[in-house]
């Protein structure tokens, strides 16, 4: 052996010897930090998670979202993994230059496959790199580039991975390179295109350095190689809550311990509040104490997978360049706070693991242990959600992983519609909406810190059963002047046997005034189609949608515990809804306190009767489509529509499809898509409970969206559900207002559109029919 050859040898073989002790340790310390979150069961279908996984990782089907980013990060992702051997091989290459592994090492497929994902490989982060460079938010919108989704995240850890594969990558095709070389001046067999069919040519040159010099460059190279891949292991064993690095381990352990096996994202139904371990389910059997606690008020009690999401996130940003808080102003970033969640929960665990061994404090971030009894030690006391005293203009400073003060700012936490943006959005499966909601409810329930306007709606809730505090006997009054009897379960039918479907009515459509039209016309549409229906009348009562997502889990499960018993003893089975978070919750979360319907949305059943030609649309003469309104009171179609997907409608439950198909199927009426629709399409603001918050900070989420819609330049602006009409709506009266948007514009729902094309079918058929008689 060369001195060259000694000396790589010994600083390899120790560096090495370093990194992968760092390593276990490393992994050691965060297993023992997942512990400390609360037990979940997680371990359902194990074949179905792993199919799931399978197909994520492979497929990237979760980052497809960006697709050229999605192509550099496979290239990038799969090389890491193929490329592990040829680090096994420069070590060999340390002791001799020409060294090859067993078997493989000159095995054409293997040489194939090393080479091509060592060049896509290395372009793929050429690309990364300076796409990060591109969306730096040096270079982005907003103050301090905030419209960047890299803005916050950690730059010099992305910077150090990123640079990493790079210098792996260069080494690589560099020790190709240099084998080629050693083959041909040693007349070795292998020097051919069939065993370095893409790096020939840089090793061709490389033969002029003779066989001494090209044998001292690979042992160079080599060690390089082991160097940056081993500096590389000890950084991160010592940064724990590098994410950026430690997700490419984690994300296989988050994706396969996702909620659902099958694949589906963590939306639609919420999780139900866990006490002690176990699910709540019936508030009246639940037996608590004053010791009990409700929610999550400190970082351990996350559950493990919790934790497990927080070490995981990548801080990519695509949450946070979806979220409509984030993007109008507000202090609330889904990335931030999972990597606040992270960092103090890494910071704290130290605390909590030598508190429960009866162990004295470890040492703080200054080096001086902390004095005297150890619950007195600041991290253990610092609340998670509270007053920073943040400034608006600095987001960032609503986030104190390490306190004083609270670790997250109480604007952050109420900030949320629950849209389901970040949780559609993130590559590894992190569950933003459940998180928030869980730190909701130890606020609303244990410290009764909530938003002041939240008290009104609690209080209706829980003494008239609707957010808006009316007698439950006006909950028929949409239905006085129909042209036709609404059947009421308990009077006019004695069960849901003796009808098709339960109209499930919902507090807005039943109480608010513009909700009430879509209400109408449903019922006129589903008559006309001799649909067969009935309603509960004053036996509905709220779905607990707003209280549940407000955090309030005792009168959520008050109110849908009614409900259920209300449905199952009237036997109903299917149910049709106008309300978005009505249909989300019979839907999803009822099936948890034993109420199992079909539910379908009255965008999906409309459609259907459109299909089956019971409803048949016509278009509007050229005079008529001119005015806003028709002399029936009816919303017309107007020559053109554009469409705002309710998040509850949409994200969470994937109706898509359906509202577009019964737009499309409206004759001479041209569809106009919103640039953000579909699985990317802007929250209005009304959700997670927001509908009854004053928006106080940045810009009124609807004024954003409704800007959107307007400039389509649609007559039209289509909606399917009650909370969306409200605040878009609003917003287009605001818009109108300024002079930004034109007076004839309106806000309808589609089954307004389709009455008034109805409509206009049964008045034509009647005039064919008069004629005839005549």
């Amino acid at each position: 052996m060369s001195a060259l050859q000694i000396v790589a040898a010994v600083i390899c073989v120790v560096i090495t010897v370093v990194g992968v002790a760092l390593l276990v340790r490393a992994v050691m310390r965060m297993t023992s930090l997942f512990r400390l979150g609360a037990p979940e069961k997680r371990t359902d279908s194990p074949g179905a998670r792993t199919a799931t996984l399978l197909r994520e990782f492979l497929g990237h089907t979760r980052m497809a979202r960006l697709p050229i980013v999605a192509i550099a990060h496979w290239f990038t992702m799969i090389s890491f993994g193929v490329l592990f051997f040829t680090l096994v091989n420069a070590y060999g290459q340390i002791f001799d230059p020409a060294y090859a592994l067993p078997l493989i090492g000159h095995f054409p497929p293997y040489e194939w496959l090393t080479e091509f994902m060592a060049w896509t490989g290395f372009a793929g982060i050429l690309w990364l790199i300076w796409n990060r460079r591109k969306h730096h938010p040096a270079r982005s919108a907003g103050k301090d580039g905030r419209k960047s989704r890299f803005f916050g995240s950690t730059f010099w850890q992305a910077y150090y991975v990123e640079f990493t594969i790079f210098g792996v990558g260069a080494c690589i095709l560099t020790l190709r390179a240099l084998e080629y070389a050693l083959a041909a001046v040693t007349d070795n067999d292998h020097a051919s295109a069939l065993h370095f069919p893409l790096t020939f040519f840089l090793g061709m040159p490389l033969e002029s350095m003779g066989r001494e010099g090209i044998e001292q460059f690979i042992v160079a190279v080599a060690a390089i190689k082991i160097l940056i891949s081993m500096a590389w292991m000890i950084t991160i064993s010592l940064n724990t809550t590098m994410g950026v690095a430690w997700h490419r381990f984690l994300a296989f352990f988050n994706i396969w311990f996702k909620r659902n096996a099958d694949g589906r994202t963590s939306l639609g139904a919420l999780q139900p509040m866990k006490v002690d371990g176990e699910p709540v389910t019936n508030v009246e059997e639940l037996d608590f104490d004053e010791d009990t606690s409700f929610g999550v008020g400190k970082v351990e009690d996350f559950t493990w997978k919790g934790l497990l999401d927080f070490s995981t996130c990548t801080e990519c940003g695509r949450c946070q360049s979806q979220c409509p808080a984030w993007n109008t102003e507000k202090p609330l970033s889904p990335k931030l706070l999972m990597m606040t969640l992270r960092d103090h929960s890494s910071a704290k665990a130290p605390f909590l693991q030598a508190a429960a061994a009866g162990k004295s404090a470890p040492a703080t971030t200054d080096g001086e242990a902390p004095k005297g009894d150890y619950s007195n030690v600041n991290l253990l006391e610092t609340a998670l959600i509270g007053d920073t005293g943040y400034d608006i203009e600095n987001p960032l400073t609503a986030y104190n992983p390490h306190g004083p003060d609270a670790v997250i700012d109480q604007d952050v936490l109420w900030s949320c519609t629950t849209c389901g943006a970040c949780v559609e959005q993130c590559p590894v499966d992190i569950e933003h909406v459940d998180h928030i909601v869980d730190m909701r409810r130890y606020q609303t329930l244990i410290e009764s810190a909530f938003p002041q306007e939240l008290a009104g709606l609690f209080k209706n809730l829980e003494n008239k059963q609707n957010p808006w505090g009316m007698s439950a006997r006006a909950r028929l009054d949409w239905a006085k002047g129909l042209p036709f009897d609404v059947k009421v379960i308990g009077s006019d039918v004695e069960s849901a046997d003796d009808v098709e479907w339960l109209f499930w009515v919902g507090c807005a459509g039943a109480y608010e005034d513009r909700a009430k039209k879509t209400t109408r016309a449903v019922a006129e549409l589903l008559h006309t189609a001799g649909v067969d229906f009935a309603v509960l009348g004053d036996g509905e009562s709220c779905t607990g949608d707003p209280a549940r997502r407000a955090g309030n889990e005792i009168l959520f499960q008050m109110l849908a515990g009614q409900n259920v018993e209300t449905l199952n003893d009237a036997n109903v089975k299917k149910i049709v809804v106008t309300c978005a978070h009505c249909f989300n919750t019979i839907k999803n979360e009822y099936p948890q306190i034993g109420g199992e319907f079909e539910v379908v949305h009255h965008t999906q059943l409309l459609n259907r009767l459109v299909r089956e030609k019971k409803l048949t649309p016509v278009a509007a003469p050229e005079e008529f489509a001119k005015q806003p309104k028709d002399k029936s009171g009816a919303a017309s179609t107007g020559k053109s529509v554009t469409y705002h997907d309710p998040c509850y409608l949409g994200r969470h439950n994937n109706v898509y499809a359906p509202p577009r198909e019964l737009i499309g199927a409206l004759p001479g009426v041209e569809y106009k898509e919103m640039e953000r629709s579909g699985m990317t399409s802007f929250c209005c603001g009304a959700g997670g409970a927001r509908m009854w918050m004053e928006e106080k900070l940045g810009q009124r989420i609807n004024v954003n969206r409704t800007k959107e819609a307007v400039a389509t330049g649609a007559d039209r602006i289509a909606i399917g559900c009650p909370f969306c009409r409200v605040m878009m709506t609003d917003g287009l009266t605001a818009e109108q207002s300024n002079g930004d948007a034109r007076e004839e514009v309106e806000v309808v729902d589609v089954a307004n559109m389709l009455l008034a094309a109805v409509r206009r079918g049964e008045e034509q058929k009647e005039n064919d029919e008069a004629e005839q008689t005549v």
